[in-house]
Parts: structure tokens; C-alpha cells; sequence
């Protein structure tokens, strides 16, 4: 037989394999969520506060979060979310943009990934270490509000 006949033959067993692997095997929380909205949260890392604001944002399952982080201060910071892959460094005086899908439901820390000192903000002594905030993502997933019409 023809070799380009079992290229062939042998792209189709893959994808196939693939997509009964897919719809078969992975479990639902595993598979992507198109169901959620579009979410636009900005984070300010205050100037000389050693501070996040706002310290909490709540997003539901399966939103596209797009966070744009400005950073006021006149020195480096960063913004690390672990459990979702987040890690960016944010030059003094600039503003980021970073984007994640919020799959799985819980409360998810976000901090600064770069040591940008201490000091006194509002009679409190700050540090690098008390520039955290979270991220709560509630297991709701919305619904169509605009279900096509009965045809």
C-alpha cells in the first residue's frame, strides 16, 4: 500500500484518540470552561504601602479574568498567583496586564514575587511579605440569560 495511506490512517487513530480521550476519560472539572465571562479587575500596588488594593476579588468558575496591575510605586514589584500559573514582575512606575481562567473553585493567594523592602504606611510597620492578597473563586457557573428562541 501506499505510505501516505498509513500517514493518514495513522493521523486519524491519533486524533481520534484523542478526542474519545477527551470526552471519555477527563473529569469535568478537568475540562475548560467557555461557559464564564469576561472579568476586568485592576490591582494597585499602593506606593509606599507594601500593600495590594483592593486585597480580594471574587470571580465564579470559569470566568477569563484579565487583571491589569499598576504599579505606583517607584520601585520593582510582582505578582505571583501560584495555583494558576501566574508570575510577572512589575517594573517601577508601569502597569501589567495578566490573564487567567478560573477553573477550579477555592481561594487562591496572589503576593508580591519580587523583595521590595519595609517600611511604615499609616503608623504600621509594612514588608515585602504583607503584600498578599486572594483571589475567591465561587463554584457558579452562569447561565445563558439569552436562550435562543423556540424556532
Amino acid at each position: 500500500m501506499n505510505k501516505y495511506f498509513w500517514i493518514a490512517i495513522v493521523g486519524v487513530l491519533i486524533i481520534g484518540g484523542g478526542i474519545i480521550y477527551r470526552v471519555a476519560f477527563l473529569k469535568s472539572e478537568d475540562k475548560p470552561l467557555t461557559t464564564g465571562e469576561v472579568v476586568k479587575v485592576t490591582v494597585t500596588a499602593v506606593k509606599d504601602a507594601w500593600l495590594f488594593e483592593p486585597e480580594e476579588i471574587e470571580v465564579n468558575r470559569g470566568d477569563k479574568v484579565i487583571m491589569t496591575v499598576v504599579n505606583k510605586d517607584s520601585y520593582d514589584h510582582g505578582i505571583a498567583i501560584d495555583a494558576l500559573g501566574v508570575s510577572q514582575r512589575m517594573p517601577a512606575n508601569e502597569t501589567i496586564v495578566v490573564e487567567f481562567v478560573a477553573t477550579q473553585p477555592g481561594e487562591f493567594p496572589f503576593y508580591c514575587s519580587v523583595p521590595c523592602g519595609e517600611g511604615e504606611y499609616k503608623g504600621t510597620k509594612r514588608t515585602h511579605f504583607d503584600m498578599i492578597g486572594r483571589i475567591k473563586v465561587r463554584d457558579i457557573i452562569k447561565e445563558d440569560t439569552n436562550p435562543l428562541p423556540n424556532q
